[in-house]
């Protein structure tokens, strides 16, 4: 078997390039993921993933197309969920470019993280292979995720906080609206009712501020843009 494996980052390849080592099969990285955004954190992990390539002495084949305006309008546009753009869009790729130089199956990264959509990811490289004439190679990774962590941590490579796209980037770091426990309108409430920075009959502020001190005013966050 000749095998192209599509590859999201460097650590994601870590312990599947391990096993198909192990198991002697011959493989060749592929580098194709415009949903990773912003440009900044797609060079870091081209760069993991490089460096993995370098020190492991892989094959790795790298495309940078980078069409952001696209990307993101197909995931606005998704149907289903927005990551379902985003892995039609790679695997149909891997498996076009596999069928197109000589390989004779294709599989993906994707499936080692228990964080993404294991299913769906198989099911849409099912497809992928049907419409290219390809097989795709299935194997669940998942079982050995801490082994991957492992080895990406001995290797030294940059190891990403999110999973790729702008609404991923965003949720992993907006702090929502939800109160934590403890807090009423984002103001944090002490045990005998009286809050916080509201001592000495300072009057509470109204729910269209999230925050107030003496020089700072933060306003509520809007759901949609107010003027445009």
């Amino acid at each position: 078997m000749k095998l192209l494996l599509h590859a999201c980052c460097g650590p994601c390849a870590c312990y599947p390039t391990r096993m198909l080592t192990e198991q002697d099969v011959d493989f060749t990285l592929l580098y194709y993921n415009p949903n990773i955004h912003p440009y900044k954190e797609f060079k870091h992990r081209l760069s993991a993933l490089r460096e993995l390539a370098e020190k492991q002495d892989y094959r790795l084949i790298i495309d940078k197309t980078y069409p952001l305006e696209e990307c993101v309008r197909g995931m606005l546009e998704e149907p289903t969920v927005r990551c379902a753009f985003c892995y039609r869009m790679r695997l149909r790729y891997t498996a076009k470019y596999a069928a197109d130089h000589g390989f004779t199956a294709f599989s993906t990264t994707l499936l080692y993280s228990p964080y993404q959509k294991h299913d769906l990811i198989a099911k849409t490289a099912e497809a992928a292979a049907a419409e290219f004439g390809i097989s795709f190679y299935y194997q669940d990774w998942r079982p050995h995720y801490q082994d991957g962590v492992n080895i990406s941590l001995q290797l030294g490579l940059y190891r990403q906080p999110y999973c790729g796209c702008v609404f991923s980037e965003r949720d992993r770091y907006m702090e929502w609206k939800k109160p934590k426990e403890g807090y009423v309108n984002n103001v944090f409430l002490e045990p005998h009712g009286e809050t916080q920075g509201l001592k000495n009959g300072a009057k509470k502020e109204e729910n269209e501020f999230v925050r107030i001190t003496k020089k700072i005013i933060q306003l509520q966050k809007q759901n949609s843009i107010l003027y445009k």
